[in-house]
């Protein structure tokens, strides 16, 4: 599972966490009842998650495309607007959980947070 926090929006560490741990459970939901294969794969290998930070919310569409394309599940978190950021804003993109062979290509060589 790759977790990737919107770099621009400067989040504070605490809100950053909990956008990363949102979309950590939306991708687990949704896995529950895509593929449950692949998740009980992820759960028995360890729940592997890395995060990642990109500047740009354009970047993180990209990301998000690319994952599209060789069929990575991916959910993107929108905040609800309480505290830092206005609603609805883009705050992280999940992608997986997928075997890191799928992701490596797409996700290999960028920044961790």
């Amino acid at each position: 599972m790759v977790l990737i926090v919107r770099g621009e929006l400067r989040l504070s560490p605490g809100k950053a966490a909990v956008q990363v741990a949102h979309a950590a459970v939306l991708l687990t939901r949704r896995a529950e009842a895509r593929s449950r294969a692949d998740l009980e794969t992820w759960l028995e290998e360890g729940q592997k998650k890395i995060a990642l930070r990109l500047e740009t919310l354009e970047e993180m569409e990209s990301v998000e495309r690319r994952a599209a394309r060789a069929g990575i599940p991916t959910v993107w978190v929108e905040d609800a607007g309480f505290t830092e950021v206005p609603p609805g804003t883009r705050t992280c993109l999940g992608l997986g959980p997928s075997a890191t062979r799928v992701l490596d290509p797409i996700t290999g060589e960028l920044p961790l947070f």
